[in-house]
Parts: C-alpha cells; structure tokens; sequence
C-alpha cells in the first residue's frame, strides 16, 4: 500500500511543470502523473491548486550548538527552517568545540538525533593550525569544509580553533589537504590585513558609527580575497564553494576562473539582494553582516548575475546571535557581533522574487534546492522532485500573502531578526513533508524533535 499522495498540485519536477502529483512509498517518490493514474493510499493530501516544490536545502547555517545556553540548538533552527519549506540544512561547524575531531562530529551526530525536526548535514573545519585534522575526518560523512582567512576573533578563540588560515602558505596547505580528501572548500572571502588595517584607522578616526562598517569592508576587501582563492583552486586542484558572495566583480572573477577550468559554487545570501548599506544607518548592528551590504547598483547587479544562472546558490547564512551580542556601550560598531537570523525567511524572500517577477520559479528552485544538494552530494537524494528521491516537498500558493512576524519565529535569535520585520511577502508555504512525513502544516509541527537524520555526502 502506497503510504502518501499529493494531488491536484503544480509539480515542479527537473524537466518542467506539470497538473497532477506524487506517490510516496517508505519515504521516497514512486510515482509521478495525473491524479487519476495516482494509485490510492493510507494519506491523501489535496494542494488545493499550489505548487507542489522539492524541500528547501539551505547550504550555509549557523546553529553553534552547543556554544552556549542562549545560543541556537538543532530543535529551535530547524523548526525555523521546517516552517519556510526548508527540508535539509547544511551545518557550519563553528562551535564549542568546533567540528574538527571525531568526537566532536559524534557530539553534533547526537544532537542532531535528539533535536533536529528537519535532516542535518556538516561541515568539516579546514585550519592550518591543524593540518592533519582534515584528512581524518574526510570519510565520517561530512559534505565539506570551511576555512576563513583571518586569525580567530579575540574572546571566541574556541569557536574558531582549527577553521582560520592566518597567511597564503597556510591557505595553500588546507587547499592541497582537501583537495586529496576530494571534497568541497567553503571559504570566507575577505582580505583581513586590508580589512584589519581600515577598522583600526577608522577608529582612530572616531568614526564608529554603524556605516563604519560599511567603510571597513569596501570591494576590494572581497575581491582581494576571492582571487587568491581563485588562484589557490586552480593551483590546487581544490573544488571552491564561495561563501556569501556581496558584489558583482567577485562574480565575474569567479566566472572566469570556472571557464578556465577551476571547479566552483558560488553563493549568495537573501540580504545581498534585498537590502542596501543604507540600512546600516537604519538597523545598526541589527544589519551588520560579514560582508557588508553594499549600494544599490551593486545589488541591481547581483539580481543581474542571479537571474542569468551565473549565481548557483542561495544560502541563509544564519547566525543566531543574542540581543546583547548587538549592542555597544559605546555604540561602537566594531564591538559588536556581525549576522543575523535568516533560516526563516530564505525561501519566503526568494519566493516572493518569482511572484514579482525578478526571478522564474524555476531558477528560484535551483538556487534553492537542487544547486545546493548538488554541490554538497546530497543530490539525487534531495534537492529535485524525481522517481527514488526522498519525499521532501513543500506545497506553496504563490497567491497567498504572509507578513515577516520577528516575535513568532523559531529561531532563539529572534530578539535580533530586525530587517525583515513586518515585511509583506507573497508565496505561504501550507505543508512542509521530509522522507514522506508532514513535519509542518500551517506552522503546527506534526513531528517530535529527533525526526530529523545526519545525511552523510553520497559517493561520485
């Protein structure tokens, strides 16, 4: 007996659109067509006419679990994530301690298990303090690494042990050790002598109001960054993942080196597209993010390289930082703490571009879910509606409106998710269905904390 049906859906399947839906069995798709030549089952679902769209994979989370009481858990994350439609997550491994051992990777594994209500995978820290560290946990099942190339931040030194690369012999190290582990780099792109040397002249200046930090991370910061990376990839052999790209001669550069044959992703993040540095002046803290926002050409020009399929990838970058994290006694933006929550409203932003016609539905999905999970090798398994994929769906009416509530989201950071605040979007997600279990449904959770499984990265 066929375990669930979804009829009278849009199906957004790789090869087009079609009116009918799905058939899911132990978990995964079994069939796809016309209502009528759906077989019965124990569970019907009508989608009423909306979009039946695969299950979001958010690419770039943070849920620092366990640094802290006050910091996100698995349970508190994810259900953020369950609500948008989000399905799958892919870990940071930024962390007390962070994921650079296997008994930390156990630890993140039991977590996952006991809290999570959506399916967790993780990244590996690449730092070159600790070479030898990433090629023993190259084949736990993590999907990637990540490095940044700056020393740790004063005061966070166990977050950041084992994940920095402090200089170029360094970073060139991590890439050669990861490239034999024949995985992904994801890779924080910012210049920090460059960075560093302008929020010290900036403050010997007095200037540390919030566009001060705008200031201290202009262009060059990123492109300086990016094309060492580039270069160190090529040289390498190492497949790159651009974190968080902000501006449009990264693109380009990117472009160019994939062209001459560098293997790369590049992602960018919700606030990339929707917001400008002006809101600096206007949240503070609350919008200050690594990299900066920059103006409005700029982001004119990111929409530009989104559409055209240039860009691969949008990731949340989800930080959950506490009210306090954001605020200077001072009101010195450098003292306080750069991200904001944006698990919750990933889908519903990039959702909300189709229904204003920035974006086709389509391409919002690649970006969404199907890029992703192919980046990481989460795909066939996730990130497309197709015969043996997991059953990870959420049904969407692109029709309905729904207003950005900071106090009603999941996420512990809430105090702090300022920009977004009583944004009206279009696109309400009705049902969100992992492995073929309605996990939310009109924002009421359906599952118990511990639904959520470790996905591991699927081989070749």
């Amino acid at each position: 007996m066929i375990d669930l049906v979804i009829k009278n859906a849009v199906v957004l399947e790789e090869a087009g659109e079609f009116k009918g839906g799905v058939a899911v069995k132990d978990g995964v798709i079994v069939a796809m067509g016309t209502d009528a030549s759906l077989p019965q089952a124990v569970q019907e679902i009508d989608s009423k006419g909306s979009y039946l769209l695969p299950g979001g994979v958010d690419p770039h989370c943070h849920i620092r679990y366990p640094a802290g009481d006050n910091r996100e858990d698995f349970e508190t994350g994810t259900k953020g994530a369950a609500i948008s439609g989000t399905t799958s997550i892919i870990e940071m491994p930024i962390s007390i301690p962070p994921l650079s051992s296997m008994e930390a990777l156990k630890a993140r594994i039991k977590a996952i298990k006991n809290q999570a209500v959506v399916d967790v995978a993780l990244f590996g820290c690449a730092g070159g303090n600790h070479l030898e560290q990433i090629g023993l946990i190259a084949q736990t099942g993590i999907v990637g690494y990540k490095t940044y190339l700056h020393a740790p931040q004063k005061g966070r030194e166990k977050d950041f042990e084992s994940i920095c690369t402090i200089n170029n012999f360094q970073l060139y190290k991590v890439m050669q050790n990861v490239a034999q582990a024949k995985l992904p780099l994801a890779a924080h792109g910012e210049d920090n002598e460059l960075m560093t040397g302008l929020m010290l002249e900036l403050q010997a200046r007095g200037q540390t109001k919030p566009y001060a930090h705008v200031l201290s991370r202009p262009a060059i910061v990123e492109t300086l960054a990016v094309s060492k990376l580039l270069q160190l990839a090529k040289e390498t052999d190492c497949e790159l993942y651009l974190v968080h790209i902000s501006i449009p001669e990264s693109v380009a550069a990117a472009i160019e080196a994939r062209n001459n044959g560098v293997k790369l992703w590049i992602e960018t993040c919700p606030h990339y597209l929707y917001l400008t540095d002006e809101a600096l002046d206007k949240f503070g803290a609350f919008a200050k993010c690594n990299p900066a926002l920059r103006d409005s050409e700029q982001v004119k020009q990111m929409w530009q390289y989104v559409v055209n399929g240039y860009i691969d990838t949008i990731g949340s970058d989800h930080v959950p930082y506490r009210l306090e994290d954001k605020i200077s006694e001072d009101n010195n933006i450098f003292k306080t703490q750069s991200g904001f929550p944006g698990i919750e409203t990933r889908n519903g932003l990039m959702l909300n571009a189709v229904t204003e016609g920035k974006v086709s539905l389509k391409r919002a999905i690649d970006l969404l879910c199907t890029n992703p999970a192919k980046a990481f090798g989460l795909y066939p398994q996730k990130g497309a509606i197709r015969i043996g994929a997991d059953a990870d769906f959420m049904i969407c009416d692109l029709s309905k409106r729904w207003t950005v509530d900071s106090k009603k989201l999941q996420t512990r950071a809430r105090d702090v998710a300022k920009v977004y605040d009583g944004w009206p979007l279009s696109g309400r997600i009705s049902h969100t269905i992992i492995r073929g279990k309605v996990v939310c449904e009109n924002r009421h959770f359906m599952v118990e904390p511990g639904f959520g499984q470790w996905l591991t990265r699927k081989k070749g």
